[in-house]
């Protein structure tokens, strides 16, 4: 039910902020994990994670873990282009949140 004021009802928020709260616990925690696992990888000269499942997960909401594990592993933190694009999806993901939390907090925006 809408507020008076244009906002969302509070259950429904509560709802689906809680659902985008694990759902991107989830795919940052998974982006982590697989740059562990292709740093363990490129050690042993083994096969490893493709760089686009990798970007894949940044842009999907796993920014934050992805650039989390590159400086912690220091794992491809001198490739130049990756390091970009992984900087673009970070950005892309803050805009998203950012409006995802404001259309959760004051309903859509009306196209005038």
């Amino acid at each position: 039910m809408k507020k008076p004021h244009g906002g969302c009802d509070s259950h429904a928020v509560a709802g689906i902020s809680h659902i985008l709260f694990i759902y991107l616990a989830f795919v940052n925690v998974l982006a982590f994990i697989l740059m562990y696992h292709d740093k363990r990888k490129a050690k042993k000269k083994e096969w490893r994670v493709a760089k686009a499942t990798l970007l894949l997960l940044s842009f999907i909401g796993g920014a934050l873990g992805l650039f989390v594990a590159m400086f912690k592993f220091r794992h491809k933190t001198l490739k130049r282009l990756f390091r970009a694009v992984a900087i673009i999806s970070l950005i892309v993901s803050l805009m998203i949140y950012w409006i995802a939390f404001r259309i959760l907090t004051f309903g859509p925006v009306p196209i005038v």
